[in-house]
């Protein structure tokens, strides 16, 4: 039978905001214990005591403060830079849609600043893109091919430093950033040293300001 014990384990690790708030010592034994009783003692197969969860999640918070915790740090050539009035629509993926990529490209023009990013999944096209070619690719794509339109978007680019590929939790400072600010992540375009984020307009100017306090206070001094 699963002790109590990993029991608890497992259910924080699938919560890495309260692993890393038990790691750092700044939560109530007794109050996340009993908010836990309940998914323990179904796990467990039979009821235990709060005494005994408290216990399991003291001992936890030791193990994790014994962890060896890596801390990414940003370079002092990170920055952030702003497109604002983006669309996005997703597509079934299949060999005549697949050929529209090509045509995608040949419409817009980056050169003058044009924001294109073409994401291929195992069965989806996600296409984001400036506003103003919405309607130009709408025409290129067979209607039962589109999925999903989102309008109103905005894309913020954080420039990564190039060790960042082998930086574990780089991406999680970002995202944790934002997920306690409560701001929604439409989607995510990551390149070699670029990491994208799609927000709606009217979180953009808010996210900005998030990460760039973020980035000052990660940077490597």
């Amino acid at each position: 039978m699963t002790s109590i014990a990993r029991i608890c384990e497992k259910m924080i690790e699938q919560k890495p905001f309260l692993q890393e708030a038990l790691s750092s010592g700044i939560i109530n034994y007794g109050a996340l214990a009993e908010t836990m009783m309940d998914d323990v003692e179904k796990e467990f197969g039979k009821k235990v005591k709060h005494a005994a969860v408290m216990m399991a999640l003291r001992r936890l918070q030791e193990k994790l403060q014994q962890m060896p915790i890596s801390h990414p740090k940003f370079t002092a050539d990170c920055d952030l830079t702003i497109k604002s009035d983006l669309f996005e629509i997703t597509i079934v993926r299949h060999p005549q849609t697949y050929k529209l990529i090509n045509k995608f490209y040949d419409v817009v023009d980056p050169r003058s600043g044009d924001f294109l990013t073409i994401t291929t999944g195992t069965h989806e096209i996600t296409l984001i893109c400036n506003k103003k070619y919405k309607q130009k690719f709408l025409k290129m794509i067979v209607k039962d091919d589109l999925l999903i339109e989102i309008d109103d978007l905005a894309a913020l680019t954080l420039k990564l430093p190039k060790q960042g590929v082998e930086m574990p939790g780089i991406f999680y400072l970002v995202t944790r950033a934002l997920t306690w600010e409560n701001i929604n992540i439409v989607d995510i375009v990551s390149t070699y040293t670029e990491d994208t984020l799609i927000l709606k307009n009217k979180d953009v100017a808010r996210a900005y300001q998030i990460l760039l306090q973020t980035i000052r206070e990660n940077t490597k001094k």
